[in-house]
Parts: structure tokens; C-alpha cells; sequence
């Protein structure tokens, strides 16, 4: 059976889960389900991303598809893009995962990830096609480019056999047109700064973090045209170093520069630039919770929320409800994934979402979860505030004490509906009941299990979160 749609596109260990055969075997399958495009295609910095674009490029193209190819782009961008032309698009990224990692994201003509019910239909086109590729094909007059298959599979003539995912029985389509149109990301660029109105950032003084990905040309530059003083840590990507040690994931770089240039504010990005975390003067981490309150509660007294309701995810901090609550703001709660934040803030015309790992979406201005566009708004807040950063996310909420581990293990759906962990959950709740909670769930994007405990007093959550780490890595479908 071929990869599935996790919470953010089909992921893997590059050239081991996720091949180049596979991936233009994907393009066919998008081309099949979604049409001929013209489909927009964007990566990340990995030493992967090239051929595994290329691929995809290949296999859409081979479907009759045009492709227009945009080079290293921010997920944001591309989604911005697919909506401006109303075309479907991709983006080949692992987002925060490590270099090795890579995926496939499948983007929309609206600009959202593609609907479930597309993306089941290209999981089947997928598995059709690798099907018909399995059976070797009598060889042509002049052979068609081979497609890898399984390791050390032979021909009867004893030659690796010459693999085909044509139907035997179909007229191959007119090859598509394969276009560089790297021109169009000048376009996102003008949509950034236009989000301002006009207003600028002149005298503030900003180190950007681009966790050499995706973002690592863009924006410091934009920053720097809206008249910000900007310092780049992490901003010379090699292919290999993308997430390592720098970006939303681990802001230690970040918020140490931050310190010793005394800057203003600290921006870490992840690699497809789509998430944002903040770091203060004094080098205090300012999480996508914090930050969701903050925009939440200027729109509200700007009078631009609209609906006074807002979305977050089921590992959003309670107290993050509780801020918004006092301030007369309601809160819709989604699985995690920006996904599930846009379908909701579709479904109920919100505004504003926003998780606590960095995705927040301002849906009069984005279609999904923008870095960028998070950290230039952030910027304007404090400047028409005149406030700092420390003060105001100070001040925003009052956090209960919450602890979160990802756990390693080979089949994270097992693990989580191992029945002793589910036991371990249900005695948890009750402790913590009025206290506190518990959530444990499979990640969809990593072979972890996620466990985010919350307390009002610190000893609890941190006693809970061990005893159910040791269930989880005692139980069953366990590395």
C-alpha cells in the first residue's frame, strides 16, 4: 500500500519512504484527480527537494499537466499564489522535521490544502498506478524512462525489467509543459508588504531567525522594506542544516542574539516558513498561544475581529480560553493542524486562529499559516502599541503550568489505543479533574505519540506526563 495523507501531505525519510518514483507516481495521481493545472510548485532548502520536485513536475507533466515551477518557496507563499490564480499547487517540504524527512503537500485552487475526499481519491489513483507499475511491460521499440521498483526485482531475461505505469490499453497524453515562473514570488512578496496599509517599522531593531529554510531569502528582506533594522541568524541554508538548531523548534540561537545585539524582538520561522515563534528583548520564548491572545484582543478593540470568536487546537493552553473569555471572546476548538483551523474558521467566518506550535491564520489576508506575515503583523502591534513584547505577552494570559514530550514508536495509531495507555489517560482525568487535563494523541507528521499534560501545580503535570511516557514506551506498537 502506498503512503498516506497525514495531518500536513504525505511525509518520509527522502529517498527511502518518499522516492522520487513514488513522488511522480503522485503527480500522476494529482494530475488525474485534480486536472491539468496549471499546477504551481514550491520547496523548501533540503538536498532532496529538487529531485523530488523535479519528479513531481515529471509525473504531472506526464499527465498532460503544466507545471509551473516557483524554485525555494515558503508554503505560504504558494497557497497565496494558488488563490490568486485559482490553481491547485504543491509544496515539497517536511515543514519542521529534520533534513533527512521530506513530503508532499497538495494545495488547493482556493489556496487551502486539498479537501479529504481529493485526497483519498489521488491515495487510490496513487495505489492503482504503483499496481500497474509492479508488472514489467513487453519493452517498446524505444523504451520509455524507467521508474524504480522494488529492490533487486528481475526481468526474465535476467535485466532489471523495464517498469511502467501506463495502462497498456490508454493513449498517453500530450507530455505537459514544465515552466519556470520564479517571477510570480514577487507577487507574495507585494502582498506582505502591502498588509501594512502603508505603515512602517522604521527604528525597530529585529534578528529573524529563518531556520535556514524556505523563508531565509525572503524575509529579512521584506522586513528590511518595511524599514526594520534586521539582524539574520540562521539564514545560510546548505541543504543539510535546515531546522538544525535554530528555527521554532529550538529558538536557544535565536533568543541568546536577541540578547546580545539587544534587539527589540526575535522572529524564528520554521523551514516552510508557515509557522512563527516569537523571543522577546530578554530572550523569553512568546508561543503561537501568547501571540493568538495578543491579535485577538487588538482586532477585538480595533473593531476588526468580526465575530468575536476565535479558533484553537486541542493542545491550545486553558489559558488561553480563559483570557479570551474575560474579554467577552468565545473559543472554537479543532484538532491540531492549521488545516483544521481553516476549515473551521470557513465553516463559522472567524477571522482569527491559531495553534500553539506557531500556525496562525488571518483569514482576511492568508489562506493558511504564514511565519511571516504573523511576525510583520506582530511587529506592527507592538509599534502602534509602543509597548514591548515582554510587557504585553506578560500581561495577555496566565498560563497553567503544561509539560508535552513526543515519544518515539514505529506505529504511533497502535500506541495511542493501546489499552493500558487509555486506562493510564482515564485514571489521569480523574485526578486532574477541575485541575487540569490530559491529551494524548499520534502526531501526523512524525512516527511519535504526543502527550501534553496540564496542572494547576507543576508536581501534578510533570508525575502524570512521566507515568504516561513510561505507558507509552511500554505498550504495545512501540519502537
Amino acid at each position: 500500500m502506498s503512503p498516506r495523507f497525514g495531518t500536513d501531505g504525505i511525509r518520509g525519510v527522502a529517498n527511502r519512504d518518499l522516492t522520487p518514483a513514488l513522488v511522480l507516481a503522485l503527480g500522476e495521481a494529482a494530475a488525474q484527480v485534480l486536472g491539468r493545472g496549471p499546477f504551481l510548485i514550491g520547496r523548501d532548502t533540503r538536498r532532496s527537494g529538487s529531485a523530488l520536485a523535479s519528479a513531481l513536475a515529471a509525473g504531472l507533466a506526464a499527465e498532460g499537466a503544466e507545471v509551473w515551477e516557483l524554485g525555494v518557496a515558503p508554503t505560504p507563499a504558494v497557497a497565496y499564489l494558488c488563490a490568486r490564480h485559482a490553481l491547485p499547487g504543491a509544496v515539497i517540504s517536511a515543514s519542521h522535521n529534520p533534513a533527512q524527512d521530506n513530503g508532499v503537500k497538495l494545495i488547493g485552487a482556493g489556496g487551502a490544502k486539498v479537501e479529504p475526499d481529493a485526497e483519498r481519491a489521488i491515495e487510490a489513483a496513487l495505489d492503482a498506478n504503483l499496481r500497474r507499475g509492479l508488472a514489467p511491460s513487453p519493452a517498446p521499440a524505444v523504451p520509455p524512462p524507467a521508474c524504480e521498483t522494488e529492490p533487486g526485482a528481475r526481468g526474465a531475461d535476467g535485466d532489471a525489467p523495464r517498469w511502467s505505469t501506463r495502462h497498456p490499453s490508454r493513449t498517453p497524453p500530450e507530455l505537459g509543459e514544465v515552466r519556470s515562473r520564479h517571477e510570480l514570488l514577487g507577487d507574495y512578496e507585494e502582498h506582505l508588504v502591502g498588509a501594512l496599509e502603508g505603515r512602517r517599522l522604521d527604528g525597530m531593531s529585529v534578528v529573524v531567525d529563518p531556520a535556514n529554510g524556505a523563508g531565509f531569502a525572503l524575509a529579512p528582506r521584506v522586513l528590511a522594506r518595511l524599514g526594520a533594522s534586521v539582524r539574520v541568524v540562521a539564514g545560510e541554508p546548505d541543504g543539510a542544516n535546515i531546522n538544525l538548531r535554530c528555527g521554532s523548534t529550538d529558538t536557544a540561537l535565536l533568543a541568546r542574539t536577541v540578547r546580545e545585539e539587544r534587539a527589540d524582538v526575535g522572529l524564528a520561522l520554521d523551514g516552510d516558513a508557515d509557522r512563527l515563534v516569537a523571543v522577546d528583548h530578554e530572550g523569553r520564548v512568546v508561543d503561537g498561544d501568547r501571540l493568538l491572545v495578543l491579535f485577538a484582543l487588538d482586532l477585538a478593540a480595533r473593531g476588526l475581529l468580526g465575530v468575536p470568536v476565535v479558533a484553537t487546537t486541542v493542545m491550545a493552553n486553558l489559558g488561553v480560553s480563559r483570557a479570551l473569555d474575560a474579554a467577552g471572546i468565545a473559543v472554537v476548538e479543532t484538532p491540531v493542524g492549521d488545516r483544521h483551523l481553516g476549515e473551521a474558521m470557513a465553516a463559522k467566518d472567524l477571522l482569527l486562529g491559531g495553534e500553539q506550535s506557531g500556525h496562525l491564520i488571518f483569514r482576511s489576508l492568508a489562506t493558511t499559516g504564514d511565519g511571516l506575515l504573523t511576525g510583520i503583523l506582530l511587529l506592527d502591534l507592538l509599534e502602534r502599541r509602543g509597548s514591548s513584547l515582554a510587557s504585553l505577552a506578560r500581561t495577555c494570559m496566565v498560563p497553567l503550568p503544561q509539560r508535552l514530550r513526543s515519544v518515539p514508536v514505529a506505529h504511533p495509531d497502535v500506541a495511542a489505543r493501546d489499552p493500558g495507555l487509555l486506562e493510564e489517560v482515564a485514571r489521569a482525568e480523574a485526578e486532574l479533574a477541575g485541575r487540569g487535563r490530559v491529551l494524548v494523541r499520534p502526531s501526523g507528521t512524525e512516527p511519535v505519540v504526543r502527550i501534553m499534560v496540564e496542572a494547576e501545580a507543576e508536581a501534578d503535570a510533570d508525575q502524570v506526563l512521566e507515568r504516561l511516557v513510561r505507558r507509552v514506551e511500554g505498550g504495545v506498537g512501540r519502537v
